[in-house]
């Protein structure tokens, strides 16, 4: 998935990229490592300022992350937009008073995912208090995004939305205690705590008010902001921290354009809130490269998949996306437009040239045997100037987000065609979860393309053709029957190959359905998110919690008739912080986290935008 430019290169990063892929479908390995003492840190000459020597014995309970003294520090910092903000189109959908019926069916199902919240809730903090994730098969936890109460802080914002205030406030106390000192991991991927700690601790702080929680991003912001400290001033984002009190760090040369181009959301939301800019000045560097070298890239308007931060190269890779690795750069951009009232005309400029490529490039129709007028996402390969690029017809669960994504920039921008667009997206992933066994979409599949996106007639000669193609092992010479090659492999009719056929708590899907549902009122997304609930939980309910599934290809009959066990002991924090925040957001009553007034990131933590007054 990942593209390289030379074979050397690609021999030479394979495992790196292995490395990106499976934290990008966030499963992360398990260190224990104990964050060990360091010596005093001999600082280098720098341009305006003399060597200081200063301690970093993090046991030192006067050690303070904000006053670890910068190696290259910014002359001049970029402030935030001033300009009142700008009065946008409406987001959220005028919806209609509910009758006595439809009022009684929503609070019954916007009940049963409360229960399902508060089971997990219940368990974690019976069984894995302040650690990252609990294991629901076997009580145990999970200490994979370093030991900082993953779990705890990206559930914050969920307690006070669904007015449990008694477990916000014991979180809240708990969240005081987290040692940012302490480390389970020698390697902290930024963005991801940007996503869930930052984003966590922001969103809840937005919504109660409460300065603990100010605080405590303070402090996280504070760490994060040394990942900064390069030459150039990008961020090292598989950061080795104890590295940064050792001596100068620079910048890699082969970084994930999602987890550079992700953390504006986060980062400019608290220095609005502080009124300290240095980190709406960190992002604000990346945003300038993106605007700059948008139209240089080898698919114009798009960004690859890998970028080189040493160089602030961002235009060299082959491979382009809306999915897993560049996913949420692209969904950030409308949103930081939302965030900031409006004032920055770059992200329009973003959006438009980002969406207007990935529409005439990436997008496709599957050819169904239903014939259903959906669209499924898919990764393109750029061959230079003079060769057409090629569509990769792959599907994935984590680019359901790409919907949502549509809908809002539509709405924002005010360009009704990618509403539809959008509504398009989400139908492709409501019918991918209807048309296998479980009712559950796998994290990566393929279909047959069809050659118009406008007309698209099923042909069961060309599927099986299709599903031939696949098989890679197979020569011309080798006669398998196709029908057997489909029974062995669980092939539903529409589908050509089931590359993963795991499901991890995702919530891209509901996600989606979420935010169209919001914006559009369409009742037929809420029915599809009741179906989708009900599936889900169906099949990865525990005594405890909620398991995610190794195999979704299995339809129930068949797990019962071969005692086939497919839940894993896996839970990570997103199915309680993102899934069930959007199955009970799509379920309650509308002024409940107003689109017109919030704007989430993509850990699903809601940010307040900057509205007229």
């Amino acid at each position: 998935m990942l593209s390289l430019r030379r074979y050397a290169v690609y021999l030479g990063l394979a495992a790196c990229f292995l490395l990106g892929t499976l934290n990008y479908f966030r499963e992360p390995l398990i260190s224990r490592a104990p964050f060990k003492q360091q010596r005093p840190l001999q600082q280098p000459q720098v341009e305006d300022g003399e060597p200081t020597t200063i301690s970093t014995d993090l046991s030192d309970p006067k050690f303070r992350w904000d006053q670890v003294p910068v190696r290259y520090p910014v002359k001049k910092l970029a402030a935030l937009p001033t300009q009142a903000p700008k009065r946008l189109p409406k987001v959220q959908h005028d919806f209609k008073p509910e009758t006595e019926q439809q009022s009684s069916t929503r609070k019954t199902r916007l009940n049963a995912v409360k229960e399902s919240f508060t089971r997990c809730w219940n368990s974690y903090r019976k069984l894995a208090w302040l650690k990252d994730e609990l294991a629901p098969l076997s009580g145990g936890f999970r200490d994979g995004f370093g030991g900082w109460a993953a779990n705890l802080v990206d559930n914050l914002d969920n307690l006070w939305i669904m007015g449990m205030r008694e477990e916000f406030e014991e979180a809240v106390q708990a969240v005081e205690k987290i040692d940012l000192t302490q480390c389970t991991l020698e390697q902290i991927n930024v963005f991801e705590t940007t996503i869930r700690h930052l984003g966590g601790l922001l969103s809840a702080y937005d919504l109660s008010g409460d300065e603990r929680l100010l605080v405590k991003a303070k402090e996280v912001g504070s760490m994060l902001i040394v990942a900064f400290d390069t030459p150039n001033r990008m961020p090292i984002t598989r950061w080795l921290w104890r590295q940064a009190l050792e001596g100068p760090q620079v910048a890699d040369d082969t970084v994930l354009v999602a987890e550079i181009g992700s953390l504006s959301m986060e980062f400019t939301r608290l220095s609005m809130l502080t009124g300290d800019p240095k980190w709406y000045d960190a992002v604000e560097r990346i945003v300038k490269i993106l605007d700059k070298q948008q139209g240089k890239t080898l698919l114009p308007g798009m960004f690859p998949v890998t970028v080189n931060a040493k160089t602030a190269d961002f235009t060299h890779d082959t491979m382009f996306t809306l999915s897993a690795m560049s996913d949420s750069l692209y969904e950030y951009i409308p949103k930081m437009h939302a965030l900031l009232g409006g004032v920055d005309p770059r992200y329009e400029k973003l959006y438009k040239g980002s969406t207007a490529t990935a529409i005439e490039y990436n997008l496709w129709r599957p050819m169904t045997p239903d014939n259903a007028d959906i669209l499924i996402s898919g990764e393109v390969r750029s061959h230079g100037k003079f060769v057409p690029p090629t569509l990769d017809p792959q599907g994935q669960h984590l680019v359901c987000f790409a919907g949502g994504m549509f809908a809002l920039g539509g709405k924002l921008f005010n360009t009704p065609a990618h509403v539809e667009i959008g509504k398009k997206l989400v139908d492709g992933c409501i019918w991918t979860y209807k048309n296998m066994p479980l009712g559950i979409m796998p994290e990566v599949f393929r279909m047959v393309p069809c050659d118009s996106r406008l007309e698209c007639a099923w042909n069961e000669t060309a599927w099986k053709a299709g599903v031939r193609a696949e098989q890679h092992t197979l020569t011309e010479d080798d006669t398998e029957d196709v029908d057997a090659i489909i029974a062995t492999q669980r092939l539903q009719k529409g589908f050509t190959n089931l590359q993963d056929r795991r499901y991890i708590l995702r919530p891209e899907a509901i996600e989606s359905v979420f935010l169209l549902y919001r914006m559009t009122g369409a009742q037929y997304l809420q029915e599809a998110a009741w179906e989708l609930f009900t599936a889900i939980t169906n099949a990865t309910e525990t005594p405890l919690a909620n398991a995610a599934l190794s195999d979704v290809s299995f339809s129930p009959e068949q797990m019962r008739a071969e005692e086939r066990m497919v839940q894993m002991d896996s839970m990570e924090s997103f199915w309680m912080a993102e899934t069930l925040k959007y199955f009970y957001l799509v379920f309650s009553e509308p002024e409940v986290v107003s689109l017109d007034e919030w704007v989430f990131n993509t850990e699903a933590h809601p940010f307040r935008r900057r509205v007229p007054e």
